[in-house]
């Protein structure tokens, strides 16, 4: 099975949260460290990765929407 790295993070609790909502469709994803947690409790760089036959649906899942413009 191929993984494809679809989102990096400055957290981890962020990449968690998108890996959630893709469970929540049922699309396998993992979060991956990037490196040392740094001082102070401000979390991990990580990375989201799907498999790459899943890549297209999760990036529509967990981009964020367009607003509509209003003219007036």
């Amino acid at each position: 099975m191929s993984w494809i790295t679809l989102r990096t993070t400055s957290t981890r609790w962020e990449a968690e949260i998108m890996q959630q909502v893709l469970a929540a469709h049922q699309i396998p994803a993992r979060v991956l460290d990037l490196g040392v947690a740094p001082y102070l409790g401000l979390g991990s760089p990580a990375a989201l990765q799907v498999r790459v036959e899943d890549q297209w649906t999760a990036l529509l899942l967990i981009s964020p929407m367009e607003e509509e413009q209003t003219e007036g």
